[in-house]
Order: C-alpha cells, then structure tokens, then sequence
C-alpha cells in the first residue's frame, strides 16, 4: 500500500512540477536540428549536381539513344557489351593507364620532396612557397600550348638538346610512349606545386618537440624523414594520392589541346586518346549519348576501384 502511494504521490509531484521554459525547449530542439540543417546545403546541391546526373546517366546508357531522337530504344547492357568488345576503347583505356601512372607516381614523391625542402629555414621562404604554385595558377590552355612547342617534333627545345647529347629527336605527338611523357610532363608541372604546398602544411603541423626529441637520441636527418615525417603524413599522402587517381585517370584537356588540331582522336592511330577523350568523341562527334553513358559509368566505376586501391595501399605501405 505504501509502495502504491508513493507512486501516486510521486505522479502528482511530476503534475505539479513546471514545465521547461520555451525558450530552453527551443535551445535544445536548435541543438538537435542545427548541425543537419547546416550540412542540408551540401547534400541539396550533391543530389542536383551529382548524384542525379549520375543516376541519369545510368539510366541513358540502357536505351539507343542519339541526339535528337524522340524515342529513345531500350537495349539493356548491349551498349556496355559493345563497350567491351571495342578495341578503341581497350587503347583508350591503356593510354589513360599509362599516362596516369608517367604522371601520378612521379608527382606524388617530387612533391613531398619539395615540401620537405620548402619546410627549411630558407630564405624568403613566402617566396619560394608562392612561387611552386605559380604553374598551378596559370592558364592550362596556354601551359599547354607551350609545352607543345617544347615538345615540337622539329624546332623543340627537347628534342634540340637531345640532339646535343647525342640522342636522335624524337616525333613525341606521333610516338605513343613519347605522347605519353608530354601529356605527363604538362601535368605534373601543373599539380606538383599544388601537392607540395599541401603536404608542407602537414608537415608543419607535426609538432616540434618529436623532432627535438629524435635528435637527443641520435637520429639523423634521413632517418627522421623515414621514422616521424612520413608516417605522421599518413592522411595527408592518402588524400594526395587519392585526388590524383581521381584527376589522372580522368584527365582530358592536356591530351585534347596537344593534338594540334585540337581534335579529340588523341592522334591519327589514337595514340594518346583517353577514355575521356573517347567518351567526347562518342557523344558530341559520333551523337550517340547512350553509348557515351556507357563508357562514363564504367570509367567512373574504374576510378572508383583504383581510388580505394591506392587508398588502402597507402595505408599499409605508410605506418
């Protein structure tokens, strides 16, 4: 009977008990709400930009679909069965992978080179930092355009000082290798800087005291490089690495403009044509978008592959 009223006695305690001001109901549900409605913009403008053109573009490599048709023909996975019975597409991808690999590899390691060298005590140091970014900076149409003339198979400035050490000149637009070098060449002399600067941020936020630290104990400069800089820039390489995959295996107006014709055939055997590159040929030369969707959504699944690759690669390489 006790335990009773005392249930009782404590309902009525909690009838009687005020209820919380408004204004701390209004503070606690702006709490709760706050942080999705300020991430809301994001997701918004994903799902406009992004994710429904990606949807949509599935949806268009199911049909027959040219410019211009009114009714638009469903064939299924034909158009990805064509795909991958095309040998264009198969050196199209090659060159992708070849330039990808000439130019990611290298840009990844000279620009944690650089970023090492940028983190020392030099002088005017605002200078040299501002100064690795320029080419970043500049136009990529007119980067491009000069590296084609360095890369002139008569009056190039490469292939004269190959002639001057002996070396015979070499036809770089019309050698699939030699293609592949160039179009790597302009892109690591325009994102390298970039990588460096990034990566110089991180070291600078490794603190000081560890390096003091490996000093007291005997450590050199190498081996403080390989034992406390590299692994504390474990996420640092990661993201590096990823953005690179992403940007190199998608990269289109370096081998675009470098046909001096500013055709998207990547030369007269294709020698430099990307999956990219193939993938505008197909939609706004050969007209057929459906086709054209299909070549994106295998590269973008192709990407996607290599980035997670690369991604957990780096994990375990770089402890």
């Amino acid at each position: 009977m006790t335990a009773v009223l005392s249930k009782v006695d404590r309902g009525r305690v909690q009838e009687t008990r005020p209820r919380a001001p408004r204004r701390h109901r209004l503070s606690k549900l702006d709490s709760k709400v706050s942080p999705y409605l300020f991430v809301a913009p994001f997701f918004v403008l994903f799902g406009a930009v992004g994710l429904f053109p990606l949807l949509y573009t599935a949806y268009v490599s199911l049909f027959e679909w040219e410019v211009g048709a009114d009714n638009p023909t469903f064939i299924g996975l034909d158009n990805y069965k064509t795909l991958f019975e095309d040998d264009q597409f198969w050196n199209a991808l090659f060159n992708t992978f070849s330039i990808f690999v000439l130019s990611s590899a290298p840009q990844v390691v000279v620009a944690v080179v650089l970023a090492a060298l940028l983190n020392e005590n030099l002088r005017a140091r605002t200078g040299w930092r501002m100064g690795v970014l320029l080419p970043y900076v500049a136009s990529l149409v007119a980067l491009t355009i000069i590296f084609g003339n360095l890369f002139g198979p008569q009056y190039g400035l490469v292939n004269d000082f190959l002639t001057l050490v002996g070396i015979g000149p070499i036809d770089w637009q019309a050698s699939t290798f030699g293609s592949h070098v160039a179009i790597a060449s302009m892109v690591n002399w325009r994102w390298t800087g970039y990588n460096a600067l990034i990566v110089l941020a991180a070291m600078q936020a490794i603190p000081r005291d560890v390096y003091e630290a490996a000093v007291v104990d005997g450590a050199g400069a190498l081996r403080r490089f390989f034992s406390i800089t590299l692994p504390l820039l474990k996420p640092t390489l990661i993201f590096v690495i990823v953005t690179s995959t992403i940007g190199g295996l998608q990269i289109f107006t370096e081998p675009k403009l470098f046909e001096p014709s500013g055709g998207s055939g990547g030369g007269t055997e294709h020698q430099y044509q990307t999956v990219v590159l193939y993938l505008y040929q197909s939609a706004f030369q050969g007209l057929d978008l459906g086709y054209a969707s299909a070549i994106a959504w295998v590269l973008f699944l192709i990407v996607i592959s290599v980035a997670a690759l690369n991604f957990f690669l780096t994990r375990r390489a770089v402890r």
